[in-house]
């Protein structure tokens, strides 16, 4: 029986350790008032799109990786709130891909709203022309 007891052991260490390779997981605190929306972003748009704050990796990183479903990646890719409840009305801003209305109401202005807090913090500062 012991020898039993240690096998499953061993197996459940391996599983635990297996499953947390590369889970990153939503990094947003439950008290950040965009917190429902970054679940819903991880739910429903973590497929297709990139964003290291819910650890969502579905973009492609390299254009030879590129799959025609991949979206823009919103680490580099900053976003307002009424550009993004366009594309979540209008299936993208091509149409071509992402389904329409994915969220809708309530769901789709919380995501719209953490979009807009957490996308673009790896973008390129732009230069200032005055500056």
């Amino acid at each position: 029986m012991p020898r039993r007891a240690l096998t499953v052991v061993l197996a459940l260490a391996a599983v635990a350790s297996l499953s947390a390779c590369g889970s990153r997981g939503i990094s947003v605190s439950k008290s950040d008032p965009t917190s429902d929306g970054a679940r819903l972003f991880a739910e429903r748009c973590s497929g297709c799109h990139t964003l290291d704050k819910v650890g969502a990796e579905g973009s492609a990183t390299k254009v030879r990786d590129r799959e025609r479903v991949d979206g823009p990646n919103f680490n580099t890719r900053k976003e307002q709130v009424n550009q993004v409840l366009y594309a979540i009305r209008n299936g993208g801003f091509s149409g071509a891909i992402m389904p329409e209305n994915i969220v809708v109401g309530k769901e789709a202005q919380a995501v719209a709203q953490f979009l807009a807090k957490y996308a673009g913090t790896q973008a390129p500062q732009s230069v200032s022309p005055n500056g």
